[in-house]
């Protein structure tokens, strides 16, 4: 509007422009802090677990003492790199896809499945009691560990050996933890020697083995032990 037009205009009063303006104003919600969304807790080891109970999809088969294990190629690879160098690599076997272990048991094989799907052991009783069946499958649980680079497993086992070592078992669990290269497993052992006497211990069929097939171990036992009793 130019000038002389507002001049003549009704809309200036008094050398005054009265100008009114409608304003909208959107306000954001106001966030409640206190509200939480509820997640719920992971089930990727569950839906892997499942893998294995209902083996869809399996493509390779283990034939153990006359039982039949499917599994799932890539789940073992991931898990251990040895199963990745046989299923995948350098030593892959002909006919792959159905494989023979004549130096395992079936149970032992079905608990290592077991920890490789859902990394945590299968559900035995008391597995840190004296019990002799659950001492001997974390025996062999802990060799078929150390077969298969599954180093986690392998530590678990050396934790429950440790808490349950006796007269009667000790020099056969140090035997197995010198073979098995289990340090902290072998210093369990030589600690319980030096604190409750070797009396007992020699006494026992698993000292005589122990003698016979490790007499180096025998030998580092004493020299520790020795110096321990010095300090």
């Amino acid at each position: 509007m130019k000038r002389s037009e507002l001049e003549e205009s009704a809309l200036l009063q008094d050398d005054c422009l009265v100008i009114e303006c409608d304003l909208t104003v959107i306000k954001e919600p106001l966030v409640d802090e206190t509200v939480e969304v509820q997640v719920p807790p992971s089930n990727l080891s569950d839906n892997i677990g499942n893998l294995l109970k209902t083996g869809e999809e399996a493509d390779v088969a283990f034939r153990v003492k006359g039982e039949v294990f499917p599994a799932h190629k890539i789940v073992l690879a991931m898990r251990s790199p040895v199963f990745k160098a046989e299923l995948y690599g350098p030593m892959k076997e002909h006919g792959g896809n159905d494989i023979t272990l004549q130096d395992m048991q079936p149970a032992v094989f079905k608990a290592l499945l077991h920890f490789i799907y859902t990394d945590s052991l299968p559900s035995m009783e008391d597995l840190d009691d004296d019990d002799d069946e659950n001492k001997e499958m974390v025996k062999h649980l802990l060799v078929a560990a150390d077969r298969y680079a599954i180093e986690r497993l392998k530590m678990i086992c050396e934790g429950i050996l440790c808490k349950s070592l006796d007269v009667q078992s000790v020099a056969t669990i140090l035997a197995l933890a010198d073979q098995h290269q289990c340090s902290r497993l072998k210093d369990a052992c030589v600690e319980f020697l030096s604190s409750n006497g070797m009396d007992d211990v020699v006494a026992s069929q698993g000292y005589l083995d122990l003698k016979r097939a490790c007499p180096a171990v025998l030998v580092d036992i004493f020299e520790r032990v020795t110096k321990s009793r010095k300090i």
